[in-house]
């Protein structure tokens, strides 16, 4: 079983940057979709994006399209967020999860989820 680990939140100023890591360990080469999640207090947990080591296709909501960039590392021990001009609906606790199938936008798909990291946007 996989282990994830997220890092890199914190508060920001709107219009700022986040960088968010998600460090696995174990078993992880049989892993084909990253995903990242959020949940805000109150609401349901929603994804945000998914990229798949098949064909290197991200996903990403709408919402967060020209602003979010998701990657990974090849050796597939690393993956990334990188938040831009970020909003204070982009409040959140945000999870970092894997799975051995495809991309999904459930998050009952995700076999394996890290502890996540709180972001925070506010002036």
């Amino acid at each position: 079983q996989v282990q994830l680990v997220e890092s890199g939140g914190g508060l920001v100023q709107p219009g700022g940057s986040l960088r968010l890591s998600c460090a696995a360990s174990g078993s992880t080469l049989d892993y084909d979709a990253i995903g990242w999640f959020r949940q805000a207090p109150g609401e349901e947990r929603e994804a945000v994006s998914c990229i798949s080591s098949k064909d290197g296709s991200t996903y990403y909501i709408d919402s967060v399209k020209g602003r979010f960039t998701i990657s990974r590392d090849n050796a597939k021990t690393m993956a990334y967020l990188q938040m831009n001009s970020l909003k204070p609906e982009d409040t959140a606790v945000y999870y970092c999860a894997v799975d051995t199938s495809a991309c999904s936008w459930y998050a009952a798909d995700f076999s394996s989820w890290g502890q996540g990291t709180q972001v925070t946007v506010s002036s």
